[in-house]
């Protein structure tokens, strides 16, 4: 191994001691269509976080909900999700990559059915709780095995495909939403779950979790079947080989382990950038968008189908621009437009209350399509890129657990609150976070690191040097 360095979990042969050169490997049938498979998981998490804001109003008109438990509804699949999440490693390690998949699909279906057929409050929170549970897995599983089945040279464009299907998802409950009663919303949502569940039997396993599970004959042609039936697969199958081996030399680390000195500044940025993620108001405009529009005197149909017209273009943006312009400038530039979208919103509300302007509904709506925009630019995907970059691979694992389960929480304290923020002060509420979008300005330039075109033996070490400049 003296020759070869381990980089994001692969071991990779230094260019300076070999004269290989690395070929391109094609994107062939079997990746894209276990790519796709993979991704409708991805579209389930952006349809449930997409549901209950076209869905507000006519599920508290038809059961009778007060503010106090649509606002349970809303938010108790987070709850779901943070115990999802802290499951979703060792269900992928149990049950492989597909078993975790078709399971976290399992729980979403029987939760959308029971939102389906619910009569009351009580059947609604159990469906919300049960697809959240469903998500949390979803969270962890759909990228790690995309990354795993991919070519080195495709792994960073087919992993952001996740990204930009739970975008998707979401945008197409806004649109389909605001036209098709509530209960109809939700039998659409089973739809993917029902298509993932079914292509789960077509796909192949992950090659590095049979490698891992020492199954080497699967391993080698699971790795055929991906790369094609006359590709050469054997350095890969080597590779693969060498870095299981590797890892399971590595002694398990324990989550005390994360909170020693020389993991400080990798845990602050990570959990940081996730509690401003959450707290800078994403999921309370993302759940709640068209009871916003209406409370600020604008459409609620009209301003859900601008969001997605700005979210998708801004998404694709940002997976074009993340390994050009780099990570910090692009959460620079997204944290700004929150900030100010948020600042716009609150400025509308606050002349509303006022009646100084009669245009402030259209103010409203300018606010939260920046902010959307802004956010779907860099703040929706970058946290999570770096918090895969910064970390060891020897504690790696439990530190994702660990940012995704403080992430959930977050979501959830948010989606909760909003209402009853809204409540005390439409204007202070967005303010607030608009607060919190500067204060995330101020935490990247001084705390993130730039990690665009660095190896993490590159980042470790400069994660080590600023400590010891502290």
């Amino acid at each position: 191994m003296d020759r070869e360095r381990i980089e994001d979990g692969f071991t990779t042969t230094d260019p300076l001691l070999s004269n290989h050169e690395d070929t391109l490997a094609p994107a062939t049938a079997a990746v894209v269509f276990s790519t796709l498979v993979a991704v409708s998981g991805s579209f389930v998490f952006g349809s449930a976080v997409g549901f209950s804001s076209p869905a507000q109003t006519g599920i508290i008109e038809e059961l009778g909900l007060s503010v106090a438990e649509y606002s349970v509804f809303g938010s108790i699949w987070t709850i779901g999700a943070m115990i999802g999440a802290v499951m979703s490693g060792k269900l992928a390690d149990l049950f492989a990559r597909r078993g975790a998949m078709g399971l976290s699909e399992m729980f979403c279906l029987v939760g959308w059915l029971a939102i389906i057929f619910g009569r009351n409050a009580l059947w609604l929170d159990i469906g919300r709780l049960l697809m959240g549970y469903g998500v949390g897995v979803i969270s962890y599983v759909v990228p790690v095995y995309i990354a795993e089945i991919t070519p080195k040279n495709l792994r960073g464009a087919f992993t952001t495909v996740n990204q930009l299907m739970i975008c998707c998802g979401m945008s197409l409950m806004y649109v389909i939403g605001v036209i098709i009663n509530w209960r109809l919303l939700a039998l659409i949502g089973t739809i993917p779950c029902i298509i993932q569940l079914g292509g789960l039997f077509f796909i192949p396993e992950s090659p590095r979790w049979l490698a891992k599970a020492g199954q080497w004959k699967e391993c080698e042609a699971s790795l055929q079947r991906l790369r094609g039936r006359d590709a050469n697969i054997s350095e890969e199958a080597a590779e693969i080989k060498d870095y299981t081996e590797t890892l399971q030399k590595l002694s398990d680390a324990k989550m005390i382990d994360l909170f020693q000195k020389k993991y400080a500044h990798s845990l602050i940025v990570g959990v940081g950038l996730m509690v401003l993620q959450q707290f800078g108001g994403v999921n309370a405009i993302a759940y709640y968008a068209s009871s916003i529009f209406e409370s600020a005197g604008f459409s609620g149909r009209i301003g859900s189908i601008a969001m997605v017209v700005v979210q998708i273009p801004m998404q694709v943006l940002g997976v074009l621009l993340m390994d050009k312009s780099g990570r910090r400038p692009l959460l620079l530039v997204s944290a700004a437009g929150t900030c100010l979208g948020c600042f716009l919103v609150g400025l509308s509300f606050l002349l509303q209350d006022l009646q100084l302007w009669k245009s402030s509904p259209l103010l409203a709506l300018v606010g939260i399509l920046v902010f959307t925009g802004s956010f779907s630019l860099g703040m929706g995907g970058i946290p999570w890129v770096i918090m895969s970059e910064i970390f060891p691979i020897n504690v790696k694992g439990l530190a994702g657990s660990l940012v995704t389960v403080v992430n959930w929480f977050g979501s959830w304290i948010v989606s909760y609150s909003f209402n009853f923020l809204m409540l005390w002060s439409s204007e202070g509420t967005f303010f607030i976070f608009s607060a919190v979008c500067g204060l995330t300005i101020m935490f990247v330039a001084k705390l993130v690191p730039e990690t665009k075109g660095r190896t993490l033996e590159e980042i470790q070490l400069s994660m080590n040097s600023y400590l010891n400049q502290s």
